[in-house]
Order: C-alpha cells, then structure tokens, then sequence
C-alpha cells in the first residue's frame, strides 16, 4: 500500500498536473493514449508505441533508441515532446516509447522506481528488446534509453540492472529515486543529463517534490550530485571541465572515464521541468520552456560515439 501510494503520488507530481486535472481528463487521455504493440511481462499486459524509418532495411543492423515518459504521461506524449520521430527518419534508427504502469482508473501510467518493485519495469524493457530483436534486425551493440522525469529515473534504473545491454542513457529533468547504492551492475555507462537550473518539480539544488498539491514528498539529490556520483561510478577524472555551449547553458564533462564511459551535464539557465528544445509545456505549472539547447540532437550525437563493446 505504501509503495502505491508513492507511485499515485509521484505521478502527480512529475507531470506537473493537480489531481482534480488528471480526473477531469481522463477521457482525454484515453484518446490520446495510443499505442501500436503489447507483450506480457511478470504476467502483465504491457503496451508500447514504435516508430519504425520507411528507410529501415532489414538487411542492415540499425540502433534502436528507448525512450521513456513522465509520470503520469503516455508513449505518444513522450513522442511529441521529444520529436525522436524525426531523428528517427533523418538518420535511420528505430524508437520505442514502452509504456508505464498503469494506475488511477487505468489511465495515469508511472514508472515503478522505487527499490522494491522496480525490477518489473526492467524485465519488461528486457522482454520489449527480445520482441523487437526478434522482429526486427536491431544492432545489440547500439541499444539506447533516454527518459523524462520519472523516466530518466527509469532510464538510470536500467543503466544498472540491464548495463550488458544498454550501450548508452540519456536523463531529462530526471527524478532519481534510487540510490547508485542500489546498482547491481558494475559496467560503466555513458551518461548525458539535462535539467533546467529553474525546475519546480524536481529542484536543481535538491530537496523535496515541489508540488503542492501532492502530499508525497520523495527527497531528489542536487543534479551537481547525482551527476558526481554518476562520474564516480564510470571512475572518471574528479575535477570536471566546464564551459558555456549557450549564454543560459553550460555544459559539465568528466573527462578519462573508464572505457570512455562518459559522463555530461547541460545546466539551462531559467528553464524549468522541460525537455530542452522540446514541444512546449505549461509554463504555469512546470516553469519556462528553453529552445537554447535541443537536447534530442545532442543525446543522439552522443549515442552515436557510444556502443557496447563487449557485443
């Protein structure tokens, strides 16, 4: 009861919306909700949306690219803030935006990232790459996630339990539940972050959930931390490069990484709980949207020099 609790409460949370809001459109949602594929993990139907390139051409090993959604969004709400569609067809990789668990009348869908049940969310990610392994001829050295607020959590939490098969993790506004103590994997795994120095949600410096209207409040680590321990992980340098890539951002590398696993940070100045470059939110509730930065082309551009080695 208290784990579901958390999970109604961060859904809340992370996508910015009053729970009266969420109730008043369910409907909506349910419309938009759409998907083109299921499977069944640990005995649960699970749903997920793929895009795949008219370029595909089964004779050719092509990446494919996970990306996961807010709490309390959907597949095709991650599709359309993230614009992967189009990188998708401009370079020829396959996208999938699996779908989380679904509470609250069916209809909110989260992502378990809490340390006890967190491992049904990995098993159906692992179950949804042997589908698409099988249907598809997907390159087993370039598999990638990437996810948004409770979904960059997701995606660290299968950086850590799925490392033998996940090249490389992309976090937007990340909401980090669990601990790198918590990691059973020791591989280290390129990670590039972003996170808007002005977030309301899930604070820049750290502290509580910022929403009042969620009586949960799950304590995030300061992004400049969770960012260090990410570079303690991959054993890199200790003493970070800085430099402006923008005049509201910056850009934080580790350098001498282990295996060239590395680890960046881009830092926007002003901006909210967004997804830089992204279609817009309501900046009433997340706080200013950014265009400085298109953080879809700049997680692809790092994809791209990361593959797994040992495939």
């Amino acid at each position: 009861m208290k784990i579901r609790k958390i999970m109604l409460g961060a859904a809340v949370v992370v996508v910015g919306l009053p729970l009266v809001v969420i109730l008043i459109a369910i409907v909506w949602i349910s419309v938009l909700d759409r998907t083109n594929g299921t499977i069944v993990s640990s005995g649960e139907t699970r749903e997920y949306l793929l895009h795949v390139p008219d370029s595909y051409d089964p004779a050719e090993p092509t990446p494919l690219v996970i990306s996961l959604h807010a709490g309390a969004t959907w597949p095709a709400h991650q599709m359309n803030l993230s614009h992967w569609n189009r990188l998708a067809d401009e370079n020829g990789f396959i996208v999938v935006y699996p779908s989380g668990t679904p509470v609250l009348f069916d209809v909110v869908r989260i992502w378990r990232t809490t340390p006890e049940d967190v491992m049904k969310d990995v098993q159906f990610i692992s179950a949804l790459i042997d589908t698409l392994e099988a249907a598809y001829n997907i390159d087993p050295a370039r598999i990638y996630a990437n996810g948004m607020s409770m979904g960059g959590g997701m995606a660290f939490a299968l950086s850590c339990a799925l490392s033998e098969r996940i090249a490389a993790v992309g976090v937007v506004a990340a909401a980090q539940s669990l601990s790198f103590s918590w990691c059973p994997d020791t591989r280290a795994v390129p990670v590039i972050a972003f996170h808007g120095a002005a977030d309301p949600i899930v604070p820049y410096d750290g502290g509580p959930l910022g929403d009042p209207f969620n009586p949960v409040k799950p304590v995030y680590p300061a992004v400049r931390d969770f960012v260090a321990s990410w570079a303690e992980r991959n054993r890199c340098a200790t003493s970070p490069v800085e430099s402006a890539v923008a005049s509201d951002v910056m850009r934080l590398e580790y350098p001498d990484c282990t295996d060239g696993a590395a680890v960046l940070l881009y830092t926007v100045s002003g901006a909210g709980h967004i997804w830089p470059g992204g279609k817009p939110l309501p900046e009433w509730r997340v706080g200013p949207n950014s265009n400085s930065i298109d953080a879809t082309s700049q997680m692809w551009a790092f994809f791209r020099e990361h593959r797994l080695t040992s495939r």
